[in-house]
C-alpha cells in the first residue's frame, strides 16, 4: 500500500509540473506595464480612402504602445497580417456572440472584416497590433498561440 501511494503521489507531482510548465505566460516589458497602466486617452483612426473604410480605436495606452513597443511598419508581410487579422477577427466576433461566456466590457462590437478584401498594409498592420495590445493587456487569447511582440 506504501509503495502504491508513493507511485501515485510522484504521479501527480509530475502531471502537476507539467501542466505547470504548459500554461502559457505573457513576459511584459517594463514600458508595456506602465503603458497598460496608463490613463491617457489615445484615439487612433485607421483608414483606406480608396475603399472608405475605417476603423476608429479609442484604447487607453494603444498608441503609445504602437509607437514604442510593436515591431515596426514593413517587419511583418501583409499576408501574415491579413491571415493573423482573419484568425483574431473569427474569434473576437465570436465573443462578441457569447456574452455570458465572455466579459462583454471587453468585446463590445463586432468587427466587419472581410478577408478577400485588400484594407491595405496600414490597416492589417494597426488591427493586427491592437489585437496584440488587447491580448497583452487583458491577458486573452484569441488564437491557439501566445500573442508576441
Amino acid at each position: 500500500m506504501k509503495g502504491f501511494l508513493k507511485y501515485l503521489l510522484i504521479t501527480v507531482a509530475v502531471i502537476s509540473g507539467i501542466i505547470a510548465c504548459t500554461t502559457g505566460k505573457i513576459a511584459y516589458t517594463s514600458d508595456e506595464s506602465e503603458i497598460f497602466n496608463s490613463e491617457s486617452g489615445d484615439t487612433v483612426a485607421i483608414s483606406n480612402d480608396s475603399l472608405e473604410y475605417e476603423i476608429i480605436i479609442i484604447e487607453p495606452g494603444f498608441n503609445t504602445w504602437l509607437q514604442s513597443v510593436a515591431r515596426p511598419e514593413g517587419y511583418y508581410s501583409q499576408n501574415f497580417l491579413e491571415s493573423r487579422n482573419h484568425i483574431y477577427v473569427i474569434n473576437w466576433n465570436q465573443r462578441v456572440m457569447e456574452p455570458f461566456r465572455y466579459n462583454p466590457d471587453l468585446y463590445t462590437m463586432r468587427i466587419d472584416y472581410d478577408p478577400n478584401i485588400d484594407y491595405g498594409y496600414e490597416v492589417n498592420y494597426k488591427l493586427y497590433n491592437y489585437f496584440i495590445y488587447f491580448q497583452r493587456k487583458y491577458n486573452q487569447r484569441l488564437a491557439g498561440f501566445i500573442p508576441r511582440i
